[in-house]
């Protein structure tokens, strides 16, 4: 296991630093003037040239690396141009991350009840009532774009009910809308992999040995059956809860909610550069960190994984 852990380990700092360093390089191919704060019409080529280099941008891109990983080190992301003019990027990320989280843990506990208990329902009966509503709900899911349907259902629910269409921290009722929203995807996915991997775990020879021995179908299906099927869901649901923490772009943007998604789409409309460097790489290593504890959490809930083998590995 230590030796799997370390392995793990070191692929997931190589993946790190290859998506850091990608992030880097893209972020110096963008427009200057996302370091000028909105003024680099009314500035001389001196001025904009002065302020470049104080922000080490017109050194070697290997010395900007260099410095780039130092300034990481010390979570020191900089300082926001156009947003909040001076302002350090960590101090405005610590005020957005609240929200996204909230929502994010909310999300993702309501799709986890709701999609693996429509995800049992489908397999207890295969072709059945459950089984076709389901499927209908999970292709409907997966081919509209989630725009599509986060706006059939702000307009249609905020016009046929009390619920505002906007998100207030002082009123509650607004919590509503933005978790539905965010949690029907993840829902989807879930019953999706729930139905999938139980009806697998149902055509197996020991199921079919336990009813030939006379176990009641309740006791195959919570001892054996679902047991099962949720081992090979523990490798996606980390990175499932990471992606859902890090805030739905479209849902926050929607919904006005002071997060994450929304500082990210506001950084790129101001060319805040710094800002959008910060929420742009802090979602890649979420994304990283989710694959490392997903491989982890199979290994662990999994026994009959080799760990030392090939095979044991994906």
């Amino acid at each position: 296991m230590l030796k799997y852990i370390v392995k793990r380990l070191a692929t997931a700092l190589v993946s790190m630093f290859i998506v850091i360093t990608v992030v880097f390089l893209l972020m110096r191919l963008m427009p200057v003037e996302g370091y000028f704060g909105g003024r680099a019409d009314s500035m001389t080529e001196e001025n904009k040239q002065k302020i470049l280099e104080n922000m080490g941008l017109l050194d070697p891109w290997y010395k900007q690396l260099a410095s780039f990983y130092d300034d990481l080190a010390h979570l020191d992301f900089g300082r926001s141009v156009t947003l909040q003019p001076k302002t350090p990027v960590t101090k405005i990320l610590a005020k957005k991350m609240p929200y996204s989280i909230g929502f994010g843990l909310g999300a993702i506990a309501i799709s986890l009840v709701l999609g693996c208990s429509l995800g049992v329902l489908m397999a207890r009966r295969p072709h059945g009532l459950w089984d076709k509503l389901g499927t209908g709900y999970i292709v409907f899911i997966n081919a509209v774009p989630p725009i599509v349907y986060y706006l059939m259902i702000q307009i249609s629910v905020t016009a046929s009910t009390p619920l505002p269409m906007l998100f207030n921290s002082s009123k509650p009722e607004s919590y509503v809308l933005p978790l539905i929203c965010m949690a029907l995807g993840p829902t989807a996915n879930y019953a999706m992999w729930i139905r999938r991997y139980m009806v697998d775990e149902l055509n197996r020879d020991y199921i079919k040995l336990a009813r030939a021995k006379g176990m009641p179908n309740n006791k195959i299906m919570l001892r054996h059956v679902v047991r099962n099927a949720f081992i090979p869901l523990a490798q996606y649901l980390p990175s499932t809860i990471l992606f859902t923490i890090s805030g739905s772009i479209y849902v926050e943007a929607l919904f006005s909610i002071p997060g994450m998604g929304g500082l990210l789409i506001t950084a790129i409309q101001k060319q805040d550069n710094p800002v959008v460097q910060a929420v742009v790489l802090l979602y890649a290593v979420m994304g990283v960190f989710g694959l490392l504890l997903g491989d982890l959490a199979m290994a662990i809930c999994d026994p009959r994984i080799s760990l030392d083998k090939k095979g044991g590995s994906r």
